[in-house]
């Protein structure tokens, strides 16, 4: 591999890599060419991915290194969960009715990642259509006997492993900030619709999210950059002194385990020490009701999005998939009615709160990734906030008694997702007590 810096490229951070390029002190190619190699070295155990063809990303790359810098995100390899759009790749949604399935254009995400200079270098294992049926094979790259989470599997895992510095996934519950905080990284889930879902496979219109992932606060914020979130420009730096910061422990605390309980606390002992206030924050009891409205719209919904699939494949498809067109769960249009108004009335009484702070911190997970590759985890510290359409990030903080990483949320109101990301740029070096070891590791 070519070295930059005495540094392996493919352990440089997307905003440490865009820099290099930019200066013309890295290649696009010897980045992508650094991303194959560490792909071949190690996908073998890992299996984060569903397609990589090695001479058309070489072939991008050198395209790219004779252009002038389209914006932020040139010559930045990207991962694209394979259940999202891409023109020149399969988009099998791990179905096997889809395994040969060819879409015509890119999703919208995909051609905004490509217009800002992106190069798209493979398609990334999920959970099928991201809805249920068959798992990813991905394994967790710190632990391959655990779950990496999920759906957004392979995305998570690739950028954890160091294949690729950027991947895209996407969240109807939690299958985008959980699998963060399984594989110690960084996620953004944005505001639900500030980011186009066309071209994604659709689950839930109500709740479905795109999300990227990268190794930093300053990646994910690179990649906002290039899809034009509102308010970028505007933004100021944040100090953490003052900071007025929400511990929310979320009705659900029980369900948190002693680590991902440890991690809160944690988080917010180091946040208070570096001089932010920090207050513990209950929410009101009508938001107890968040998880299970979720499920009911996510379901209700859901049942829309597969009747095709059921007319045309019949028995065919996976029982999780009829369960939903068929409403065998046995969701009311009066349930989706009241799920509807909760989550509106919810969010309303939430932006307001942010009168009394300035960001709250929350659990990302229930604790430390579970072992087998039979379940992605628990996503019941994600779904209220996605069915409240709430930016989140996640920020890793530290490691288990298993030696797997546990992480937090950081959260803001809906469209503040430029003014989460200041935040993030202030909080994480404080929160995040893994970064050190990333470095060690990659030198």
């Amino acid at each position: 591999m070519t070295r930059s810096n005495d540094i392996e490229p493919c352990y440089l951070t997307a905003a440490e890599a865009a820099a290099r390029i930019r200066d013309k002190q890295l290649t696009s190619e010897a980045l992508v060419r650094s991303c194959l190699d560490r792909i071949a070295e190690r996908d073998a155990d890992v299996r984060a991915w569903t397609h990589v063809d090695p001479a058309h990303a070489i072939a991008q790359a050198r395209e790219l290194d004779k252009r002038a810098p389209a914006g932020p995100l040139h010559g930045l390899p990207f991962g694209v969960k394979d259940v999202i759009d891409t023109a020149d790749m399969p988009t099998t949604q791990n179905s096997p009715q889809y395994q040969h399935h060819q879409p015509a254009k890119d999703a919208g995400c995909v051609a905004v990642a490509r217009q800002a200079g992106a190069l798209i270098l493979g398609k990334t294992d999920t959970v099928e259509f991201a809805a249920g049926g068959r798992k990813a094979l991905t394994r967790n790259p710190h632990n391959p006997a655990h779950t990496p989470g999920g759906s957004s599997s392979g995305s998570g895992a690739a950028v954890a492993d160091f294949m690729v510095p950027l991947a895209f996934g996407t969240q109807t519950g939690g299958s985008h900030i959980r699998p963060a905080a399984f594989n110690g990284i960084y996620g953004l889930k944005p505001t639900w619709g500030a980011v186009s879902r066309e071209g994604a496979k659709l689950l839930s219109a109500s709740c479905d999210t795109i999300g990227w992932y990268g190794r930093s606060v300053a990646d994910l914020h690179l990649v906002a950059q290039a899809f034009r979130l509102r308010d970028l420009a505007a933004q100021q730096p944040v100090a953490i002194k003052g900071l007025r910061v929400a511990m929310c422990k979320t009705p659900y605390w029980n369900k948190a385990q002693p680590a991902g309980q440890k991690s809160l606390a944690t988080a917010c002992e180091r946040l208070q020490q570096a001089g932010a206030r920090v207050d513990e924050f209950e929410l009101p009891p009508t938001f107890r009701g968040l998880s299970d409205a979720q499920r009911t719209i996510m379901y209700g919904e859901g049942g829309a999005a597969f009747l095709p699939e059921l007319l045309k494949y019949g028995n065919g498809l996976h029982h999780d998939f009829q369960d939903m067109a068929e409403n065998r769960r046995g969701v009311t249009g009066a349930m989706m009615v009241e799920a509807y108004d909760l989550a509106a009335s919810c969010a309303k009484a939430f932006d307001a709160m942010f009168a009394d702070f300035d960001v709250v911190v929350t659990p990302s997970a229930t604790g430390e990734a579970p072992e087998g590759l039979h379940t992605t985890g628990d996503f019941i510290f994600n779904g209220m906030w996605t069915l409240l359409h709430m930016p989140c990030l996640a920020i890793p903080c530290m490691k288990g008694p298993q030696g797997l990483p546990v992480g937090v949320q950081i959260i803001g109101p809906r469209y503040a997702d430029a003014r989460l990301l200041s935040i993030g740029d202030a909080v994480a070096p404080v929160i995040d007590a893994i970064t050190p070891e990333r470095a060690a590791h990659r030198g």
